[in-house]
């Protein structure tokens, strides 16, 4: 049976808080971390409808893709929407956690999935992210002493690659040194120099971790003084990024595409709109799940004839068509971001000895929709 620290170490392997914008709130909001979780509920919004929905599957926890509290507060008194919210769940043994922009720029990540759901083949990032940077940490150590060095080391954050971590590169080598009059060494004397064999010890180290890394090699190492070098490494390219670009199998127009939209995603009062030719054709295409009309610009350097997205603005939908900028296709923004719930519940379900369920419930705000096509 898995705890609820074990399901969130998986979802944290998968969209690190670490990737979280500045402002975001992300992580866990409420729930016992060493409390059993068997049945995990994912949805995007985490409002009453959904609460309820997630208590009747017998959910011990619930995963939403928005936070509850983004712009912070100060109190969860049950007479608050969101408080009640709070209150049911710690009632009911379920907790909350939330995975936002972690998720919208993992790989796979929130756009991934909208792009599987409108068909599209040979994705890439819209927005590529770097890893981020990484330092190298070598030291010396005799061969006695490296396994639970590297231990205390990986304990504190190094040695992580992927989704490998106590990742260490071991060589022998020969060192020397000479105790001065006030050291106090572990081997050897004071005033006489001392060959030892030692092992060469290499791990990558994130560059938040550093001081943490740090004192875990002053704290575990044998020598009174340790020998150390860290060497800064490039940053290298990754799978990671905001919105995602990819090809169509058979090229469609713009009002096909448009339609085809509507049919891959779930139904909203919102529905779908689309800015531009309606008969300009279309095979690139890219997407971002939630708010990215911002990305219109790099839609169009990626090669794209047209942005699929949600929250888009008169005035720069405007200035994007009459600058033949790419084409634009609208959709709710709870639509747009649905796809990837069923993505992370597969791979949770893969990872950990739980049963997870996804909402069906439609919580976009929006409601009432009147009107005709122009």
């Amino acid at each position: 049976m898995s705890t609820l620290n074990d399901v969130i170490a998986v979802l944290e392997r998968a969209y690190q808080p670490a990737w979280a914008e500045s402002w975001d709130a992300v992580g866990l909001v409420c729930g016992d971390p060493v409390a059993a979780v068997q049945r995990v509920h994912f949805a995007v919004d985490p409002v009453g409808a959904v609460v309820d929905e997630a208590l009747a599957s017998g959910a011990d926890l619930l995963v939403t893709h928005h936070p509850l509290y983004l712009g912070g507060t100060t109190t969860v008194a049950a007479t608050t929407a969101k408080g009640s919210v709070v209150h049911r769940l710690i009632g009911a043994g379920c907790a909350l956690y939330v995975a936002h922009t972690n998720a919208d720029v993992a790989d796979p990540g929130v756009s991934d999935a909208l792009a599987a759901a409108v068909g599209l083949r040979e994705v890439r990032p819209l927005q590529p992210h770097a890893d981020p940077n990484h330092e190298k940490l070598v030291t010396f150590v005799p061969a006695a002493e490296v396994d639970a060095l590297v231990d205390a080391l990986a304990a504190a954050g190094a040695g992580v690659i992927g989704d490998y971590d106590r990742c260490a590169f071991l060589s022998p080598g020969t060192g020397t040194f000479r105790p001065g009059a006030a050291a106090n060494p572990t081997i050897g004397s004071r005033g006489n120099v001392e060959r030892v064999e030692e092992m060469r010890l290499e791990m990558v180290v994130p560059a938040g971790r550093r001081t943490g890394v740090l004192r875990a090699l002053l704290a575990a190492h044998p020598y009174e003084e340790p020998a150390f070098d860290l060497i800064p490494l490039v940053a290298a390219p990754s799978g990671r990024g905001l919105g995602r670009v990819g090809e169509r199998a058979e090229p469609m127009t713009q009002s096909a595409i448009t339609g085809l939209v509507a049919r891959s995603l779930p139904a909203t009062a919102w529905g779908v709109r689309a800015a531009g030719d309606p008969e300009r054709p279309v095979r690139a295409v890219a997407v971002c799940g939630g708010s990215g009309g911002g990305l219109a610009e790099a839609a169009a350097r990626a090669g794209a004839d047209v942005l699929l997205t949600a929250d888009l603005k008169h005035h720069a939908t405007s200035e994007v068509i009459e600058d033949e900028v790419v084409a634009l296709v609208d959709a709710a923004h709870w639509a747009t971001e649905w796809p990837w719930l069923a993505q992370a519940a597969e791979l949770l379900a893969s990872a950990a000895t739980v049963e997870t369920t996804v909402s069906t419930i439609v919580t976009d705000p929006w409601t009432v929709h009147a009107g005709g096509s122009a």
